[in-house]
């Protein structure tokens, strides 16, 4: 098969450090958690209308990064392996590596016309080296689109940060640029993830994960589509499924419609049963809260199921209060049982288990929720001046397996708006953007290869 050419094309990198070096010989150990997403990658785009560069070696905004890379200097080190085996990063001020791309087409034309596969080239990324001591796993690509507008594509390998981690130190890197407070300090302390409560490794969350690492997860070709809900449309879903769920948020009604749409998608299954993996951020949800500055992965994935019946789309109200039971339910004591469970996979000499596929195999849903903080989207608040908001965000995750993942963002807009972005196997996808159900909330599309 012939390579479609790229419209993104990169014309020149370079390596920004801090500004003030750490000290050598600090090294700093990934947690069990961390360990756990090592099969996967993470990449946020962050896009502009108005291009804040001159030229980016001389620029405020790359004297900004080098700044607030103090702050970050596990962000600037490198990989390394320590005595057990396990993955550490050497603190040792080797730097970010920084790329400038051009994009042949407009920002508008690239919003319409490319596909998810184009986007990600938005964000530079190649697999771990099997000796990673020189290799940067932090990349920053600034795309430039013809007529103006510019794109951050941030990329990390999951095991070093979590999109909230990632989505955190962008936004630092503009407070800095303005000359503001950094508002959420990282936080990188690994006893982070450690509690004093008896060690408890026998839940039903705790089966699932070990189900999961069991789990053959075949390799099929996914494409992405990226769905634009409006807030007025989402408050009269919401109204019309009150009378089941009193309480439903914009991520239960979207986490149901999708799930059952793509449910109808998939091969009939031996137990006539549907699971969805909701993926949530922990942060919040334990006692007392983790600052949303905590740099590393505080992720917690858990199993709801539904029978053939209750897929119905005229059942979707009961799926809604479902999903919003669900996750209403997950509190500290889960959240801990799993990291316990991690902890005792362990193997002889304090070795981490080999890490599994946590996106897939069924179908996943991330609630990035936690994101908004009263009427507050962090995602869309990295303001280059005032009143210069992203227009759109972008999160990618790498190597989906099984039966593919749906994201749930912050929009633009505000309010109970949300941006939904979905990776399937390929030959699902145009069923799905189809879908009568899906439009019936008439979602701007973006991203979908139109």
């Amino acid at each position: 098969m012939v390579k479609k050419h790229s419209r993104v094309s990169v014309r020149s990198m370079l390596t920004a450090v801090s500004s003030n070096p750490v000290g050598s010989g600090k090294t700093h150990p990934l947690s069990v958690l961390d360990h756990a997403m090592g099969l996967h990658t993470v990449h946020v785009v962050f896009y502009y209308r108005k291009n804040p560069f001159g030229i980016f070696d001389v620029d405020p905004l790359r004297i900004a990064l080098s700044e607030v890379l103090c702050l970050y200097p596990q962000v600037t080190g490198r990989l390394t392996r320590g005595e057990s085996g396990n993955w550490s990063v050497k603190c040792n001020d080797a730097g970010v590596r920084v790329l400038r791309a051009k994009v042949e087409a407009t920002m508008d034309e690239w919003l319409r016309s490319a596909d998810g596969s184009e986007e990600k080239d938005l964000t530079f990324w190649e697999e771990i080296p099997e000796e990673p001591s020189t290799w940067s796993p932090f990349r920053i690509q600034v795309n430039e689109f013809e007529g103006g507008g510019v794109a951050f594509g941030l990329s990390c390998t999951h095991m070093n940060a979590d999109p909230t981690s990632i989505t955190i130190l962008f936004k630092s890197w503009i407070e800095s640029h303005r000359q503001e407070p950094i508002e959420h300090p990282p936080l990188f302390k690994s006893t982070t993830l450690h509690h004093q409560q008896v060690p408890n490794t026998s839940t039903k969350p705790d089966n699932y994960y070990a189900t999961k690492g069991n789990a053959e997860t075949p390799s099929v070709k996914m494409v992405t589509a990226t769905f634009k809900f409006s807030d007025s449309a989402i408050k009269k879903w919401l109204d019309e499924v009150r009378d089941q769920c009193a309480k439903a948020t914009p991520f239960d009604l979207l986490a149901a419609l999708f799930w059952t749409r793509v449910a109808h998608l998939k091969a009939p299954k031996n137990d006539n049963k549907h699971s969805l993996s909701i993926c949530l951020d922990f942060r919040r949800l334990v006692q007392p809260p983790i600052p949303l500055g905590y740099f590393g992965n505080a992720l917690h994935f858990s199993l709801v199921t539904l029978d053939d019946e209750e897929v119905d789309y005229g059942k979707l109200g009961h799926v809604v209060e479902l999903v919003h039971r669900h996750v209403s339910d997950v509190g500290e004591e889960e959240v801990w049982s799993v990291v316990d469970w991690f902890e005792s996979q362990k193997e002889e000499g304090g070795k981490y288990a080999q890490p599994f596929t946590m996106y897939g195999p069924e179908l996943t849903c991330v609630s990035m929720e936690h994101m908004i903080i009263g009427h507050k989207s962090l995602m869309f608040s990295a303001s280059f001046k005032s009143g210069e908001k992203p227009v759109h965000v972008a999160c990618h995750v790498g190597n989906v397996r099984g039966e593919g993942l749906i994201v749930v963002l912050p929009s633009v807009e505000g309010g109970l708006a949300r941006t939904v972005m979905v990776t399937l196997p390929e030959e699902e996808m145009p069923k799905l953007c189809e879908d009568q159900a899906i439009q019936c909330l008439q979602p701007t599309m973006l991203i979908g290869g139109r």
